[in-house]
Protein backbone atom coordinates (compact mmCIF):
# COMPACT_ATOMS: atom_id res chain seq x y z
CA UNK A 1 0.00 0.00 0.00
CA UNK A 2 1.36 3.61 -0.86
CA UNK A 3 0.10 7.06 -0.84
CA UNK A 4 0.89 9.41 -3.80
CA UNK A 5 3.39 12.26 -4.18
CA UNK A 6 2.99 15.37 -1.92
CA UNK A 7 0.45 17.71 -3.45
CA UNK A 8 -1.41 15.25 -5.80
CA UNK A 9 -4.83 13.55 -4.42
CA UNK A 10 -4.91 11.65 -1.38
CA UNK A 11 -4.70 7.69 -2.28
CA UNK A 12 -4.09 4.70 -0.50
CA UNK A 13 -3.29 1.40 -3.02
CA UNK A 14 -3.44 -1.93 -1.80
CA UNK A 15 -2.05 -4.29 -4.19
CA UNK A 16 -4.19 -7.68 -4.60
CA UNK A 17 -3.34 -11.14 -5.29
CA UNK A 18 -5.82 -11.32 -8.25
CA UNK A 19 -3.44 -8.66 -9.63
CA UNK A 20 -6.18 -5.62 -9.00
CA UNK A 21 -4.82 -2.61 -7.22
CA UNK A 22 -7.49 -1.41 -4.82
CA UNK A 23 -7.84 2.83 -3.72
CA UNK A 24 -9.07 2.62 -0.39
CA UNK A 25 -10.01 5.88 -0.49
CA UNK A 26 -12.12 5.98 -3.97
CA UNK A 27 -12.78 2.28 -4.49
CA UNK A 28 -13.66 1.09 -8.13
CA UNK A 29 -15.93 -1.66 -8.53
CA UNK A 30 -14.01 -3.15 -11.35
CA UNK A 31 -11.18 -3.44 -9.13
CA UNK A 32 -13.27 -5.62 -6.61
CA UNK A 33 -13.08 -9.94 -6.93
CA UNK A 34 -14.48 -12.16 -4.83
CA UNK A 35 -11.62 -14.37 -5.06
CA UNK A 36 -9.49 -11.40 -2.70
CA UNK A 37 -12.64 -10.59 -0.51
CA UNK A 38 -12.39 -14.58 0.20
CA UNK A 39 -8.78 -14.92 0.94
CA UNK A 40 -8.88 -11.55 2.71
CA UNK A 41 -11.98 -12.40 5.26
CA UNK A 42 -10.00 -15.60 5.75
CA UNK A 43 -7.58 -14.04 7.57
CA UNK A 44 -8.53 -11.50 9.64
CA UNK A 45 -9.41 -12.77 13.07
CA UNK A 46 -12.56 -11.73 15.15
CA UNK A 47 -12.17 -10.71 18.24
CA UNK A 48 -8.40 -9.45 17.65
CA UNK A 49 -7.67 -12.75 17.91
CA UNK A 50 -8.75 -13.66 21.54
CA UNK A 51 -10.45 -16.39 21.10
CA UNK A 52 -10.08 -19.86 22.11
CA UNK A 53 -9.29 -22.77 19.02
CA UNK A 54 -6.28 -23.96 17.08
CA UNK A 55 -7.49 -21.35 14.47
CA UNK A 56 -8.48 -17.53 14.90
CA UNK A 57 -12.52 -17.32 14.24
CA UNK A 58 -12.04 -15.08 11.18
CA UNK A 59 -14.35 -13.05 9.54
CA UNK A 60 -15.37 -15.23 6.81
CA UNK A 61 -16.81 -17.78 8.74
CA UNK A 62 -18.30 -15.01 10.88
CA UNK A 63 -19.89 -13.79 7.63
CA UNK A 64 -21.30 -17.69 7.08
CA UNK A 65 -22.53 -17.63 10.37
CA UNK A 66 -24.88 -14.42 9.92
CA UNK A 67 -25.86 -15.25 6.59
CA UNK A 68 -26.89 -18.42 8.44
CA UNK A 69 -29.04 -16.92 11.08
CA UNK A 70 -30.42 -14.44 8.61
CA UNK A 71 -31.95 -17.15 6.53
CA UNK A 72 -33.46 -18.64 9.78
CA UNK A 73 -34.76 -15.04 10.78
CA UNK A 74 -36.44 -14.36 7.21
CA UNK A 75 -37.25 -17.85 5.56
CA UNK A 76 -38.41 -16.18 3.05
CA UNK A 77 -35.45 -13.29 1.96
CA UNK A 78 -34.61 -13.25 -1.66
CA UNK A 79 -31.12 -14.24 -3.18
CA UNK A 80 -30.28 -10.41 -3.28
CA UNK A 81 -31.14 -9.92 0.39
CA UNK A 82 -28.65 -13.07 1.14
CA UNK A 83 -26.04 -12.31 -0.63
CA UNK A 84 -25.97 -8.84 1.14
CA UNK A 85 -25.77 -10.74 4.60
CA UNK A 86 -22.83 -12.77 3.33
CA UNK A 87 -21.04 -9.24 2.10
CA UNK A 88 -21.95 -7.02 5.53
CA UNK A 89 -18.58 -7.23 6.56
CA UNK A 90 -16.76 -7.54 3.25
CA UNK A 91 -14.90 -4.08 3.27
CA UNK A 92 -12.89 -5.74 6.31
CA UNK A 93 -10.83 -8.05 3.02
CA UNK A 94 -8.86 -4.64 3.43
CA UNK A 95 -9.24 -2.08 6.01
CA UNK A 96 -9.31 -5.19 8.94
CA UNK A 97 -11.62 -6.13 11.84
CA UNK A 98 -11.89 -3.36 14.21
CA UNK A 99 -13.14 -3.82 17.46
CA UNK A 100 -16.32 -1.70 18.51
CA UNK A 101 -14.48 0.64 21.28
CA UNK A 102 -12.09 1.45 19.30
CA UNK A 103 -13.95 1.93 15.91
CA UNK A 104 -15.83 4.57 18.09
CA UNK A 105 -12.18 6.25 18.92
CA UNK A 106 -11.41 6.27 15.87
CA UNK A 107 -14.52 8.38 14.81
CA UNK A 108 -15.53 9.54 11.16
CA UNK A 109 -12.60 8.78 8.61
CA UNK A 110 -13.29 4.40 9.28
CA UNK A 111 -16.40 4.45 8.80
CA UNK A 112 -16.68 6.74 5.61
CA UNK A 113 -13.92 4.30 4.25
CA UNK A 114 -15.76 1.47 5.22
CA UNK A 115 -18.80 2.87 3.63
CA UNK A 116 -17.37 3.68 0.26
CA UNK A 117 -15.79 0.16 0.02
CA UNK A 118 -19.29 -1.37 1.04
CA UNK A 119 -21.08 0.43 -1.63
CA UNK A 120 -18.33 -0.21 -4.15
CA UNK A 121 -18.65 -4.30 -3.05
CA UNK A 122 -22.14 -4.05 -3.82
CA UNK A 123 -21.91 -2.15 -7.41
CA UNK A 124 -19.60 -5.15 -8.15
CA UNK A 125 -21.95 -7.50 -7.13
CA UNK A 126 -25.01 -6.04 -8.61
CA UNK A 127 -26.68 -5.58 -5.06
CA UNK A 128 -28.11 -2.09 -4.66
CA UNK A 129 -25.57 0.39 -3.37
CA UNK A 130 -27.38 0.92 -0.52
CA UNK A 131 -30.07 -1.55 1.68
CA UNK A 132 -33.15 -0.20 2.59
CA UNK A 133 -33.27 0.10 6.54
CA UNK A 134 -35.58 -3.43 6.42
CA UNK A 135 -32.77 -5.36 5.57
CA UNK A 136 -30.65 -3.71 7.47
CA UNK A 137 -31.98 -3.90 10.71
CA UNK A 138 -32.92 -7.96 10.21
CA UNK A 139 -28.88 -8.15 8.98
CA UNK A 140 -27.91 -6.26 12.44
CA UNK A 141 -29.87 -8.33 14.33
CA UNK A 142 -28.32 -11.62 13.01
CA UNK A 143 -25.24 -9.88 13.65
CA UNK A 144 -26.21 -9.25 16.95
CA UNK A 145 -27.08 -13.01 17.68
CA UNK A 146 -23.80 -14.17 15.80
CA UNK A 147 -21.90 -11.80 17.96
CA UNK A 148 -23.42 -12.96 21.41
CA UNK A 149 -22.72 -16.82 20.43
CA UNK A 150 -19.09 -15.93 19.65
CA UNK A 151 -18.17 -13.95 22.69
CA UNK A 152 -20.08 -16.53 24.89
CA UNK A 153 -18.07 -19.55 23.53
CA UNK A 154 -15.73 -18.23 22.14
CA UNK A 155 -14.27 -14.81 23.34
CA UNK A 156 -14.66 -15.28 27.10
CA UNK A 157 -17.38 -13.14 27.66
CA UNK A 158 -19.98 -14.00 30.68
CA UNK A 159 -23.82 -14.20 29.07
CA UNK A 160 -24.41 -11.28 31.28
CA UNK A 161 -21.46 -9.05 29.79
CA UNK A 162 -22.17 -10.83 26.17
CA UNK A 163 -26.32 -9.42 26.87
CA UNK A 164 -25.05 -6.17 27.96
CA UNK A 165 -23.66 -5.38 24.52
CA UNK A 166 -25.67 -7.66 22.00
CA UNK A 167 -28.84 -8.49 23.67
CA UNK A 168 -30.01 -11.99 24.61
CA UNK A 169 -30.54 -14.28 21.38
CA UNK A 170 -34.38 -15.30 21.77
CA UNK A 171 -35.33 -19.22 20.13
CA UNK A 172 -32.02 -19.73 18.50
CA UNK A 173 -29.56 -23.04 19.65
CA UNK A 174 -26.10 -22.34 19.27
CA UNK A 175 -26.03 -26.47 18.94
CA UNK A 176 -27.82 -25.62 15.32
CA UNK A 177 -24.83 -23.40 13.97
CA UNK A 178 -20.94 -24.07 13.78
CA UNK A 179 -18.88 -21.96 15.61
CA UNK A 180 -15.60 -24.40 15.93
CA UNK A 181 -12.44 -22.19 14.60
CA UNK A 182 -11.87 -23.00 11.47
CA UNK A 183 -8.40 -23.33 9.23
CA UNK A 184 -7.33 -20.81 7.00
CA UNK A 185 -8.16 -22.72 4.02
CA UNK A 186 -11.46 -24.25 4.71
CA UNK A 187 -13.35 -20.87 5.83
CA UNK A 188 -12.13 -19.25 2.40
CA UNK A 189 -13.60 -22.62 0.13
CA UNK A 190 -16.36 -22.21 2.65
CA UNK A 191 -17.26 -19.07 2.01
CA UNK A 192 -16.85 -19.48 -2.09
CA UNK A 193 -18.50 -22.04 -2.00
CA UNK A 194 -21.34 -20.80 -0.26
CA UNK A 195 -20.75 -17.04 -2.36
CA UNK A 196 -21.55 -19.64 -5.56
CA UNK A 197 -24.53 -21.07 -4.56
CA UNK A 198 -26.57 -17.34 -3.88
CA UNK A 199 -24.93 -16.36 -7.60
CA UNK A 200 -26.86 -19.44 -9.34
CA UNK A 201 -30.16 -18.64 -7.27
CA UNK A 202 -29.77 -15.08 -8.40
CA UNK A 203 -29.31 -16.00 -11.66
CA UNK A 204 -31.97 -18.52 -11.95
CA UNK A 205 -34.60 -16.07 -10.71
CA UNK A 206 -33.67 -13.15 -13.39
CA UNK A 207 -32.71 -15.71 -15.88
CA UNK A 208 -36.03 -14.94 -18.88
CA UNK A 209 -38.62 -18.72 -18.85
CA UNK A 210 -37.78 -19.83 -22.31
CA UNK A 211 -40.32 -21.93 -24.18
Amino acid sequence: MAADRVGAPARAWQRMLSGRRLDLLDPSPLDIEISDIAHGLARVARWNGQTSGEHAFSVAQHSLLVEALFCDLVPEASADARLAALLHDAPEYVIGDMISPFKSVMGGSYKDCELRLQRAIHLRFSLPPEPTAALRKEIKRADQIAAYFEATLLAGFSASEATEFFGRPRGFNADRFDFTPRSVTWAQNAFLKRFSAIETSRHQVSAPAIG
